[in-house]
């Protein structure tokens, strides 16, 4: 039973679609939990004091993910791997093994340190939070939590073997157990340790992230590896990775900055955002993160033999579907933004004032969806061909992008009473206070767009990315995803006239309703364009179900 289980976790999976489309799965299933995760969350607190404090301890642990531990990310550490490979299975293993005593003990005395300095950083990373009261709580979450990016960064490095062994099932399933983790700290931990019970979920969640891969790491036979060669190799990774993870790291300075103006602004504050954020992410994982890293691996071993050809077909073909699911996606998400954070969140403490701030945020952060998207595929295509400095550039021009409009959209928020009526009318909050918060999600939809602009340029410049079909199928998708959200608007208002909408059961028939109708008519409009991405889509979720094999790429995977 358990041998057969442990069989088919680690079985291998071959096609981008087939691929992305068992990524996408598992990550609907880790978000649904991520949601459940949320929900558990605003129900105890609420937008409030608490959560505030929570969402801020992640900003030093996660900083320190992104700039130390994804030194020895899987991203670089695949086309280094290929090549040990190659030469020799055995070889491959032993390095991918000695990095990952090294990466131990690298981190254990960075995060050693940082542990004595957590009361100092608390001032600058949520400087709204730094009185002593909030520190009483802020700095022992903070110690503990700096646990999390050694067990995720360790996961990320045995996640390289995974994914080349094209064990998606597996790689889907940790995030998973993330998750149960978090979640097991707000039922069991938080009542009886207090905020730290929290911490110590998020620490369990990441070591079964970890711990879910190490058997079968463990059983990967290994050959002797000369120190030279072993140094060498790791040289090659940092190299490859330092603008990689500067990269990863703009991201979270942005992420960082916005928190640590929200941190000023009226409480909940971070709570709104953060909660806006994670929404915002379950599409973003579901569609551009399992599209850019099923492709990954194909794309590293493509330029490695120096199929050009195949390598740009690769792209092309993730960035048609990107954008297919993308569009209808983000449009239905702005329609039904309400109904979405009020099925979710709205419970306990979380009360209406919370929804409608954090469904208004929702909707500015949605809006970057398709550019989010293709900056992650963008990303990783520039890393399969071991170019990391211009996704770095590009993350730095965004980061500083982001906090500029998001000075400068603030400022003017309260300057100008006009641009503040405007905003709020169309996002329906002009009865609502501590509405500054919208200003942060706003700008970061800037600072993605302009990021996303400059992706689709280089990678037109760089490849030589055909943009013919993708322009037929953005205004496919888009023309289907406006009649789609039209409808879907039109089944809300006709189901608000039948039920009951201030219950939980009226607005749940009102959103799953609205949201078939809109599905529906967006799936109509593509077939009556005659939208062949559909087409492909349904051919590869039925030859999943009908267990016909895959194979690395189909002539439809890089069609134009």
């Amino acid at each position: 039973m358990v041998g057969a289980l442990m069989s088919m976790v680690g079985r291998e999976i071959r096609g981008m679609h087939h691929a992305a489309y068992v990524l996408a799965g598992f990550a609907l299933g880790s978000q649904l939990l991520a949601l459940v995760r949320d929900r558990l969350l605003a129900a105890h607190f609420g937008a409030g004091h608490t959560l505030d404090l929570y969402y801020a301890g992640f900003r030093i642990p996660d900083l320190l993910f992104a700039t130390v531990a994804s030194l020895l990310s899987l991203y670089a550490l695949l086309p280094v791997l290929s090549k040990f490979e190659a030469e020799s299975q055995g070889q491959m293993v032993s390095f991918l093994r000695h990095t990952l005593l090294f990466f131990f003990v690298a981190m254990g005395v960075i995060s050693l340190v940082l542990f004595f300095f957590v009361p100092k950083l608390v001032l600058l990373v949520a400087p709204g939070l730094s009185d002593a009261a909030s520190r009483v709580d802020l700095v022992p979450l903070i110690r503990i939590l700096l646990l999390q990016p050694i067990l995720l960064g360790a996961s990320n490095i045995v996640a390289a073997l995974t994914q080349l062994r094209h064990r998606f099932l597996l790689y889907s399933i940790s995030p998973l157990l993330y998750n149960v983790g978090i979640i097991f700290g707000i039922v069991a931990l938080y009542p009886r340790f207090g905020l730290a019970g929290l911490g110590w979920g998020v620490v369990l969640g990441a070591a079964m992230h970890f711990l879910v891969q190490v058997p079968f790491f463990s059983a990967e036979k290994s050959e002797h590896l000369p120190a030279p060669i072993r140094w060498k190799g790791l040289a090659q990774v940092l190299a490859l990775s330092v603008p990689r993870t500067l990269a990863l790291a703009a991201g979270q300075l942005s992420l960082l900055a916005l928190v640590a103006l929200a941190s000023l602004l009226s409480p909940g504050s971070i709570a709104v955002f953060m909660f806006a954020w994670n929404l915002q992410a379950v599409p973003l994982t579901i569609i551009g993160v399992s599209y850019s890293v099923a492709a990954f691996p194909t794309l590293a071993r493509f330029h490695a033999s120096g199929e050009r050809e195949a390598f740009v077909g690769h792209i092309e073909a993730a960035l048609r579907h990107i954008f297919f699911w993308s569009i209808p996606a983000m449009v239905l998400a702005v329609v039904l933004r309400a109904q979405l954070v009020r099925i979710i969140l709205g419970a306990g403490a979380f009360d209406w004032v919370a929804t409608r701030l954090t469904a208004a945020a929702l909707a500015l952060f949605v809006l970057s969806l398709t550019a989010q998207s293709v900056v992650l595929l963008f990303a990783r295509a520039y890393y399969a061909a071991g170019k990391t400095k211009t996704p770095l550039v590009m993350g730095m021009v965004s980061v500083i992008v982001t906090v500029a409009s998001a000075l400068i959209l603030s400022f003017g928020f309260h300057a100008s009473q006009f641009w503040r009526f405007f905003l709020e009318s169309i996002l329906r909050v002009s009865d609502v206070g501590g509405t500054t918060v919208l200003m942060l999600a706003l700008s970061f939809t800037i600072g993605s767009l302009l990021q996303a602009t400059g992706a689709l340029l280089y990678l037109k410049k760089e490849f030589h990315i055909s943009y013919a079909g993708l322009s037929r199928l953005a205004f496919q998708s888009f023309s289907a995803a406006v009649l789609g959200g039209a409808a879907a608007y039109g089944a809300l208002a006709a189901v608000g006239l039948v039920v009951d909408i201030n219950t939980v059961a009226g607005i749940t028939t009102q959103g799953v309703l609205g949201g078939i109708v809109g599905l529906l008519a967006t799936g109509g409009m593509l077939l009556a364009l005659g939208n062949p991405e559909i087409a492909e889509a349904y051919a590869s979720i039925k030859r999943r179900f009908e267990g016909e094999p895959q194979v690395a790429l189909e002539p439809t995977d890089v069609s134009s």
